[in-house]
């Protein structure tokens, strides 16, 4: 049986894979969700690993934070407040398709570092 952080691994990736194909059928509101998405789950799963709580927006962005200070990474935080826009996207349709593409891009990059991480 999958642990829970294997779980929201593999949906991390399920999402990127989702927000390309949306992005690609010109679905712009559930391209930026399914990127925010990708960015959220990883780091519940890195939560999960390290034992730290992760419901809710600040919870996540604490991780990520505690993470970027470890690792001497401070791009992490960027990167997830990139992440972070795509989700207000979601709500407020004010990115054009490249601008959620350029996001979806450091996204996946995000995950990469993450992904190592686990």
């Amino acid at each position: 049986m999958a642990t829970p952080e294997r779980k929201y691994r593999e949906r991390s990736r399920d999402f990127l894979i989702k927000a390309r194909e949306e992005l690609a059928s010109g679905d712009l509101e559930q391209a930026s969700e399914k990127g925010w998405g990708a960015a959220a789950v990883v780091v519940k799963a890195i939560a999960e690993k390290r034992g730290d709580r992760h419901t809710g927006h600040a919870l996540l962005s604490n991780v990520v934070d505690i993470l970027a200070r470890e690792t001497g990474d401070p791009e992490l935080s960027g990167m997830f407040d990139v992440a972070g826009r795509l989700h207000i996207n979601f709500y407020e349709h004010t990115l054009d398709a490249q601008g959620i593409a350029d996001r979806i891009d450091v996204v996946e990059r995000f995950v990469e570092k993450m992904d190592a991480l686990l």
